[in-house]
């Protein structure tokens, strides 16, 4: 159990198998506090492959917390888009907003601090003061949990904010006073590489081999302890791509909730039959040429999930003034309007690709 286990014994080998394994990552080159936080924000439920293109070309585009606060909304959702959970990147623009107002435009170098700071709890501060500054705080996230209850042999329920909390209180008097960024860094790594989630950790690579809890008595398929979440909300929409030859109708959505401020194909809360779908498309003051159904596709956030069924229509260029509505030209959607990957599978039949600014960087491009 953690209460009782020597995490002491741990902290050296850790730090000597970090320094020879360790990635080679764009944010682990030229430290700062700014692309410290920059990462570990983008990092939250996105893999680190996926990241690193964004990574380049945000810190590209906007090269400190100034360029940050001062950034338009449609260029910050553009920049993001593809990384989902838009309210990180929200929170960040605030966050630099009150860093440009009370701290002079540099990151404060306290732990406290930054905790005020919107979109930054106890993982984020642990990070930017460990890794930037030099602070010893703990940073405790899912990776970090799970190499802890194993190595401990510790049952607890991590999803209980008491546990996360106990890791941290525990993790807090063995880190390494000049070695805290690396220590912290080599925790989480050590999660993402060798003591990995799903199916059987890397065992035989472990620093803590001969003294893991879990590794000795083969219990890591029971490691960590996680109560199930609550059942997700499943939502049945249908997507209208409704189309006047190489222009598409895109709509904003609203600024308060689920993908705020963000553009979207329009789509109804329910499961409409190709009629019905013309129908709507008449509501829209337009006049409806040829309807094609899309495959079927699904969506998961974090508490609903979105199950789609779609239809391509084309619709009379007369009527498009009439409708008052956005008819976005498709080659020039996929640079200026932030579309939700929730609609991966619609952009699709338009050949458009979220996030493909970010990929055009990642290949030298831009």
């Amino acid at each position: 159990m953690l209460e009782t286990f020597n995490l002491k014994q741990a902290v050296r080998p850790l730090l000597i198998w970090y320094e020879q394994n360790k990635r080679t990552l764009p944010w682990r080159q030229q430290v700062s506090p700014y692309r410290v936080w920059i990462s570990e924000i983008m990092l939250q439920q996105t893999r680190v492959e996926a990241v690193k293109p964004y990574f380049e070309r945000f810190t590209r585009e906007l090269p400190d917390i100034c360029a940050l606060a001062e950034c338009p909304e449609e260029k910050l959702l553009k920049l993001w888009e593809g990384l989902g959970y838009y309210n990180r990147v929200r929170n960040m623009q605030i966050a630099a907003q009150t860093v440009m107002e009370q701290y002079g435009g540099e990151l404060p170098a306290d732990y406290e601090q930054l905790l005020q700071l919107k979109g930054i709890g106890s993982y984020t501060a642990g990070a930017i003061s460990s890794i930037a500054f030099g602070i010893p705080m703990p940073a405790v996230d899912g990776n970090v949990l799970r190499v802890i209850m194993r190595l401990t042999g510790d049952d607890s329920d991590i999803m209980k904010q008491s546990v996360k909390t106990k890791v941290e209180r525990a993790l807090l008097p063995v880190m390494p006073e000049n070695e805290a960024g690396a220590f912290n860094q080599a925790l989480m790594e050590l999660g993402a590489t060798v003591c990995v989630p799903n199916g059987a950790p890397n065992c035989e690579a472990c620093p803590w081999k001969t003294f893991c809890s879990a590794g000795l008595e083969g219990s890591y398929d029971r490691l960590p302890v996680k109560s199930k979440a609550k059942a997700r909300k499943i939502e049945h929409r249908t997507i209208l791509l409704i189309r006047d030859g190489e222009h598409v109708v895109l709509q904003k959505r609203s600024k308060k909730g689920l993908l705020a401020g963000l553009y979207e194909f329009p789509n109804y809360l329910a499961e409409y039959s190709e009629e019905e779908a013309l129908e709507k498309v008449r509501e829209l003051h337009l006049h409806p040429l040829r309807i094609r159904k899309l495959p079927d596709a699904k969506h998961i956030f974090s508490h609903v999930e979105w199950h789609m069924q779609g239809y391509m229509i084309q619709v009379d260029t007369l009527t498009r003034e009439e409708s008052g509505l956005m008819f976005a030209e498709i080659a020039e959607a996929e640079e200026k309007y932030a579309i939700p990957s929730a609609f991966a599978a619609y952009t699709k039949q338009l050949n458009l690709k979220q996030g493909a600014a970010a990929a055009k960087a990642d290949q030298g491009v831009l």
